[in-house]
């Protein structure tokens, strides 16, 4: 009889999540039940799951609203009304048309409405009105009784009890950005809306029995077939799987001759090599993979021939079959990657391939894929924002009315209750319980499925600000139901080689082949500035712990930087095996190999596990268990699949196993114990070999067109740093940056020989259409003469004029910033106005400019101040142009060394050295105290390391950007130095501090 229940997925709405709801219900004795969650599918199949464990009857269907209204409320009869129920809710956000009042007419699904839209003799077949418990009363003596059969109960649930019901009312006051005691009776729903025992609910109805036997009988009715499996995937590519496999193999074995031609054919090699192709092939075609595997091809060979660049990466990565295809470049013969570890019968997930596009280039990628593979079976996949932390006391604290200053006690100090506002605790009880609640629906990082039918058999569409519609669900509902998920990804470091590449064509007039993958890795100028850890700039190994770690390595090759990548990782550092990896690597004789199984499976990695397909290598020649039961039991111990009978089965087999063998006891659990401690944190490797592939690319960039690189990767915006610290790199790399000029910037940077012009789009405040107008009215007409010329032919307000005044863009000139402003004065006629009028001749202003530098002439104005340039360019860049340390007193220079490249010659000794700040990390000790590792650009320009204990970070805390004096003993760590800080103190700017 319930035809109208919510979970939380009834956004800011439901209180209740679907196994609360479901396993509630049972305990209440219902036996069938619809869910009808507020424009939102997003549950469905998991609301079908938890009904079947809790033995009733699920039924599928949506509350349409609008406004905050209820305007009817559909029941999907079978797979076709919940196919037309997803597609009209689908079409109007996609169409983004509001909801019809009325509900179209509908075959496969009922429509209920709360109210009396239409007189009830225009009631289609499908279309009933629902009877709410209050208004049973006011049937009596009324028409409608005529039309019993169209009659039937309506009890709406929202939640369980009163506790509930507050919750809603917090939800609806976040949603309506209201105090709790200004939501209006419209604004929420009725408390009675709750899950109440049913021989309550049929008390209400007891006068009109027929309205609880006809919900029931709708209900009866009504079948939620949701039928998951890889089935719901694009089954074929060519129309035939047949088909699929003939296409599919001739691919991968051409593509097996270009890739390994340096083996020759006929050598034990390649027949190794070919004997892998063909046994991946056959376990694709046992999988049905096939049509997965040409799709990505298809993806990537429309990304090349529009130019785009790509990175596969990820698991998909540990196949030659892709490797063969051209969906990544990682070779998995090269580095021993077991095909086991993406695909095997064992597997119960689908797989699927990350493919890496640039920021600018992912969103065209997308379209082709929507486009070809048509828009009805295409849909991004979603992710649920969640309410959760801090921001739950913020949402909360604000509808109950509390100030900022009293919020902000709450999140600062949650645990001392006795410094907060009494409703505190209020806050805190709901908080808990919002934790985790879905707020809204967005866009999952690059995840999209393809259907064989219409998607709107399994979910409605959302059409998200892109253009692109998404799923209502997630990525772990979509593999619960089966589908393939196809992750085109968006990266800047891709963006950073493509521009760097047009860079050097336009530059240097000079193609580059990036793509010569095994050229980049055994370039001995590329090794060299890997080994250097000078890779700034470059994908993945720029962070000032990464450049660290290559260092004490001193890693040059490929290999190693793929086991750097992984060991850097949180999980690996904090076990200490990247400690115990780096002292392996300097002294490959002090120590000695559990067993032999691990120095043949794991010498490249001195023994030390490193990677997820370390795990399966173990327990695989080590206990003898299959590559596809190894990957299983990866997957258990690194939680990405729950305990149960198959991981006491594996166990069981593990042991079995090594006593078959003759391992002893205790070192079988040895083994068992680091396994399994181990795979919590460990990393795919062949996710490292492909960032490792990218960083490969960008490091021969760096080493052989460095200002092209730099200039890439600032116009790209991403990076681990702020964009400054690049323009710092591109001056130590022989580039000479400029402030951004009229007759030479573009709205991004520009390079031009060495000279590099810092673009528009880094001056703070300016208008994007003026820096575009600049940059048009420069093509159309030459170079700017003077600044009368500039404003005759570009319209521009003078606060925008004065920008480019103040940073020195009219420098060309050789007026001063002094003599500019009067002319602008006298220019902007009349005085005050916004907009530059342009006139239809060119006027000439000599009289005026001859004034103005008259006025200025013999000191009037006074001497610039020296710092007045850098004033500027911190304020209206963020940075100043010059080193920093030019603007600091020359006192404090006393007693500091200049050369921070040189601290490794200092072991052991105190010393003193001016730093400018570029970043920090925070870390907690293992008594949880706050410590942190800086990092600093010297007066030479090169980097240094700074390491904060909790005692000196206290006494001498970080005071935010700009030069500090640091005083600390220099420790050396497998040769790479760095300064245990013993005080700092911070000099700001010197004579130009920016408060």
């Amino acid at each position: 009889m319930l035809l109208n229940a919510h979970t939380y997925y009834s956004l800011r709405y439901g209180t209740l999540p679907p196994p609360a709801l479901t396993e509630r219900a049972a305990q209440l004795g219902y036996t069938a039940m619809a869910l009808t969650d507020i424009n939102n599918t997003s549950c469905s199949y998991e609301f079908v799951r938890c009904c079947e464990k809790a033995g009733i009857k699920p039924v599928l269907g949506l509350e349409f609203r609008k406004e905050g209204r209820c305007l009817y409320i559909g029941l999907a009869r079978n797979r076709e009304g919940l196919r037309e129920l997803n597609q009209f809710l689908s079409e109007a956000s996609i169409e983004g048309r509001p909801l019809p009042e009325v509900a179209p007419p509908m075959q496969h699904a009922y429509i209920i409405y709360p109210r009396l839209v239409k007189p009830i003799q225009a009631f289609r077949e499908e279309e009933f009105l629902g009877v709410r418990p209050e208004h049973v009363a006011r049937l009596f003596g009324h028409e409608l009784l005529q039309y019993k059969n169209k009659l039937v109960a309506l009890s709406p649930v929202f939640f369980a009890d009163n506790e509930g019901f507050e919750l809603h009312r917090l939800l609806r006051a976040i949603d309506e950005n209201t105090l709790l005691n200004k939501l209006t009776p419209r604004q929420t729903v009725k408390a009675s809306e709750r899950l109440m025992p049913p021989e309550q609910l049929r008390a209400f109805y007891k006068t009109q029995p027929y309205l609880i036997e006809n919900a029931e009988r709708l209900l009866q009715s009504c079948e939620a077939n949701l039928r998951p499996g890889l089935h719901l995937n694009r089954q074929t590519f060519t129309g035939s799987k047949a088909g699929d496999f003939k296409l599919l193999e001739k691919l991968a074995l051409n593509g097996c001759e270009r890739r390994y031609a340096h083996l020759g054919t006929d050598t034990p090699a390649y027949r190794s090599t070919l004997e892998r192709v063909r046994r991946e092939l056959k376990v694709i075609e046992q999988q049905d993979f096939c049509a997965y595997f040409l799709i990505t091809w298809d993806i990537v060979r429309y990304a090349a021939s529009a130019g785009y660049h790509h990175v596969g990466r990820g698991s998909g990565a540990n196949s030659i079959v892709a490797y063969c295809l051209r969906i990544t470049d990682v070779d998995p013969m090269e580095l021993g990657l077991y095909f086991e570890r993406f695909i095997n019968p064992h597997r119960t997930s689908p797989p699927d391939f990350d493919i890496d596009f640039s920021w600018d280039e992912r969103d065209d990628v997308t379209d082709y894929i929507f486009k070809r593979y048509g828009r009805d079976y295409t849909a991004l996949l979603a992710t649920y924002s969640t309410f959760k932390g801090r921001s739950i006391v913020r949402e909360l604290g604000k509808v109950y009315g509390l100030p900022k200053a009293e919020i902000d006690k709450i999140v600062a100090a949650p645990f001392e209750p006795e410094e907060h506002h009494e409703l505190a605790g209020k806050i805190v009880h709901y908080g808990r319980k919002l934790e985790g609640f879905p707020n809204h629906l967005s866009i999952h990082a690059g995840g999209i499925v393809i259907s064989e039918e219409p998607i709107y058999y399994q979910t409605a569409l959302q059409l998200m600000p892109k253009g692109f519609p998404i799923t209502h669900f997630d990525m772990y509902h979509g593999e619960d139901l089966g589908f393939h998920k196809f992750d085109v990804l968006s990266q800047r470091g891709l963006g950073h080689i493509k521009d760097a590449v047009d860079l050097i064509k336009q530059n240097r007039e000079q193609a580059v082949d990036i793509h010569d993958i095994p050229r980049l890795k055994s370039d001995e100028r590329v090794k060299a500035q890997l080994r250097s850890g000078d890779c700034m700039g470059c994908f993945y190994i720029e962070s000032p712990a990464m450049r660290g770690l290559l260092k004490k390595l001193q890693c040059d090759n490929y290999v190693h930087l793929v086991a750097a990548s992984s060991i850097i990782r949180p999980g690996v550092a904090k076990s200490g095996m990247m400690k115990e990896y780096i002292r392996r690597f300097h002294n490959p004789n002090s120590f000695e190999y559990l067993h032999p199984v691990f120095e043949e499976q794991l010498g490249e990695t001195f023994g030390v596990m490193v990677y997820q397909e370390d795990v399966m290598k173990i327990v695989h020649h080590f206990a003898g268990l299959g590559l596809d039961e190894s990957d299983v039991l990866r997957r258990i111990m690194s939680g990405k699949k729950s305990k149960g009978d198959t991981f006491e089965r594996l166990q069981r087999k593990y042991f079995g196993n090594c006593r078959a063998r003759g391992h002893p006891e205790d070192l079988a659990k040895e083994v068992w114990r680091q396994v399994e401690s181990f795979s919590g944190y460990s990393f795919c490797k062949a996710h490292s070999a492909s960032f490792a592939v990218e960083s490969f690319q960008s490091l021969y960039l760096k080493a052989y067109f460095p200002l092209e690189f730099i200039v890439a990767v600032i116009n790209n915006f991403g990076g681990f740093y702020r964009s400054e610290y690049y323009f710092h790199e591109a001056r130590r790399c022989g580039g000479q940056v400029h402030a951004p000029c009229v007759n030479h910037s573009q709205y991004l940077t520009t390079l031009e020989g060495e000279d590099i012009y810092i673009g528009f789009v880094h001056l703070h405040q300016m208008e994007q259409q003026v820096a575009h107008r600049i940059v048009h009215q420069r093509a159309q007409g030459g170079a700017f003469r003077s600044l009368s010329d500039f404003l005759n032919r570009v319209e521009i307000g003078k606060e925008q004029v004065d920008l480019l005044i103040r940073i020195g863009a009219f420098r060309f000139t050789g007026q001063t910033k002094q003599e500019l402003m009067w002319e602008r004065v006298a220019l902007f006629q009349p005085p005050g106005q916004e907009r530059h009028t342009m006139s239809l001749f060119p006027q000439e202003y000599e009289e005026v400019e001859a004034t103005a530098r008259q006025f200025l002439s013999g000191g009037e104005a006074g001497a610039p101040e020296p710092y007045a340039d850098a004033i500027d360019e911190l304020e209206l860049l963020g940075f100043p142009l010059c080193p920093p340390f030019y603007l600091l007193d020359r006192q404090v220079f006393t007693d500091t060394i200049s050369q921070s490249a040189r601290l490794g010659e200092l072991e052991g000794r105190i010393v003193r050295i001016l730093g400018y700040y570029v970043c920090k990390k925070d870390v907690r000790t293992s008594k949880g105290k706050l410590m942190a590792f800086g990092c600093w650009i010297g007066q030479d320009g090169h980097f240094f390391d700074t390491v904060h204990f909790p005692p000196t970070l206290k006494r001498s805390p970080f005071r935010g950007k700009g030069v500090y004096k640091i005083e600390g003993r220099v420790v050396l760590e497998f040769g790479f130095p760095s300064l245990e800080v013993v005080r700092m103190s911070f000099l700001g700017w010197g004579n130009a501090v920016v408060e």
